[in-house]
């Protein structure tokens, strides 16, 4: 959305977001929180980033679509043929279905941001909150392209563990969050959101292997960084891949550390 808004949470595994959802919901929220897993091997209640045997990330865009910016971007995508994830809002959807539809024809992967971007941490106590936000946003997803999402990114990244079970259990979407973040939602210019793509900043570390990275496909400087961010990241030798052939890609042991990746090879055709 083109307003301003708070700063999002960086969140690693969805455990230590300082927004914390109330414990205790009221019936009337429609929602019943699970009780905490009393086991550490308890399923992850959410994903930043995944361990992989092999150099791919997963690029998501957020809070589109943007009538005047996503098509560039996909544009973009098509010409060096990634596939990316895409995080909508429901109101933006209903305003441009038309590009919804573009980015499932051409391989992308589509996942709900809710309808307002409110955060959920503070809808959830509100009755019929988040089937407004989660539920109508689905529903317009699933009318739009055939089928339903089965990812949720929260706006700001405000969840918990016990609030993404929920939400898994109720909507059957799981929770999807980011390791890496350039606040481009900042403006802070093209080079400045590749550098930070690329390199880390702040809390935020740069692009490795099993990577989620977080950018917005309704600010213009985050799409004029995309040719430049994607050229370089595909130099280093890295794969582009949805967040669902991610997640299928999970290995409990990560790639080693300091590995090399791989350069892609040149065609003979």
């Amino acid at each position: 959305m083109a307003t301003a808004m708070p700063a999002p949470s960086t969140i690693v595994g969805g455990t230590n977001n300082p927004v914390q959802a109330t414990t205790n919901a009221p019936a009337s929220a429609g929602l019943q929180l699970p009780p905490a897993p009393a086991s550490t091997n308890a399923p992850r209640s959410s994903y930043s980033s995944v361990h992989v045997n092999g150099p791919y990330i997963a690029m998501t865009f957020d809070d589109g679509p943007s009538a005047a910016l996503t098509p560039r971007l996909l544009d973009i995508l098509k010409e060096r043929h990634i596939h990316v994830t895409f995080f909508v809002l429901g109101q933006m959807v209903k305003a441009h279905p038309e590009i919804l539809q573009r980015e499932i024809a051409e391989g992308h992967e589509v996942g709900n941001h809710t309808w307002d971007h409110l955060p959920l941490t503070k809808v959830v106590s509100i009755e019929g909150g988040l089937d407004r936000e989660i539920g109508n946003t689905s529903a317009l997803i699933k009318q739009v392209t055939g089928n339903a999402p089965i990812f949720l990114r929260p706006p700001y990244g405000a969840t918990n563990p016990r609030l993404s079970r929920a939400i898994e259990k109720q909507y059957g979407l799981k929770v999807i969050l980011w390791s890496v973040d350039p606040f481009d939602w900042k403006d802070p210019g093209p080079q400045v959101v590749e550098q930070r793509i690329l390199s880390g900043w702040k809390e935020s570390g740069g692009v490795k292997p099993g990577a989620i990275i977080l950018s917005h496909d309704i600010h213009k400087g985050t799409i004029e960084a995309m040719p430049a961010t994607l050229d370089a990241l595909l130099a280093k030798g890295y794969k582009f891949v949805t967040v669902s052939e991610l997640l299928a890609m999970e290995n409990k042991t990560p790639i080693t550390a300091g590995t090399p990746l791989q350069p892609p090879t040149k065609s003979t055709n």
